[in-house]
């Protein structure tokens, strides 16, 4: 009586065991599935677009950017024009750029025009 027990209780263990196995290896397949459709460059490029239109820190500094970009070529406009002159051309670019960097590490869309002082 004793053996039979013994052997009951190994076949039982091993079924467990094998059934397990199977549950496991169902869900490393899932996740393989998971992990291989994540990295198909189609859905990085979607999910990475979905984090920059959410993103409320992404959208203020694309704007800021956007307003200083503008803002130091309109300066350029005014000051070099249509000049061939290379010495107010490279003004002109120069201007642009410190323009581009001031106004874009001042702007900031939630504060009112005064608080930027």
């Amino acid at each position: 009586m004793k053996k039979s027990n013994e052997t009951d209780y190994l076949n039982e263990t091993i079924a467990l065991l094998e059934y397990r196995q199977k549950q496991e290896l169902r869900i490393l397949k899932e996740q393989f599935e998971v992990t291989y459709d994540s990295l198909k460059p189609l859905n990085i490029i979607k999910r990475v677009y979905s984090e920059m239109t959410t993103s409320p820190d992404l959208k203020g500094n694309l704007v800021s950017n956007v307003i200083g970009m503008a803002t130091g070529y309109i300066t350029k406009k005014v000051i070099v024009r249509s000049s061939h002159n290379p010495f107010k051309r490279l003004l002109g670019n120069v201007l642009q750029f410190v323009i581009t960097n001031i106004v874009t590490k001042h702007t900031d869309t939630g504060k009112p025009a005064e608080l930027l002082e």
